[in-house]
């Protein structure tokens, strides 16, 4: 009897405690498409320690033309806007992380371009992740 209530002790912290329960520490961000839809861009934010990092993958198709992501965040500090461009000119896909600090809000932007900056063929700007959502 004594080794039933102690194997019931050992599996109850294992029970109530499940990743599930915790609270949210990665967001997915859903496939975005540039406006001729040759780039695509995909990824997540997670929360890391000293803010919010942004990952992901963007695509590209053979041609000349480069695919770019352009990721903007709003500072929770300040309120100022921070915006940093990831290219790939390479038929394939292409992998870009960035870390932001702590964040009111991130958007994301697909765009066509050279191998120095977009061109056009952008996409609207998705947010992918408000704070307290």
């Amino acid at each position: 009897m004594r080794m039933l209530a102690f194997l019931a002790a050992l599996a109850l912290p294992l029970t109530m405690a499940s990743p599930a329960a915790a609270d949210r520490t990665s967001w997915k961000w859903g496939t975005v498409y540039s406006a001729d839809a040759k780039a695509s861009a995909w990824g997540r934010v997670t929360v890391g320690q000293s803010g919010f990092v942004v990952s992901g993958n963007v695509r590209d198709v053979p041609g000349k033309a480069c695919s770019w992501v352009i990721v903007r965040a709003q500072s929770a500090k300040n309120g100022r806007w921070k915006t940093h461009g990831f290219y790939y000119c390479k038929p394939g896909v292409g992998t870009f992380r960035r870390s932001y600090g702590y964040v009111l809000q991130i958007k994301v932007q697909v765009c066509r371009g050279t191998a120095k900056q977009p061109t056009g063929s952008c996409s609207k700007a998705k947010t992918i992740f408000t704070q307290g959502s």
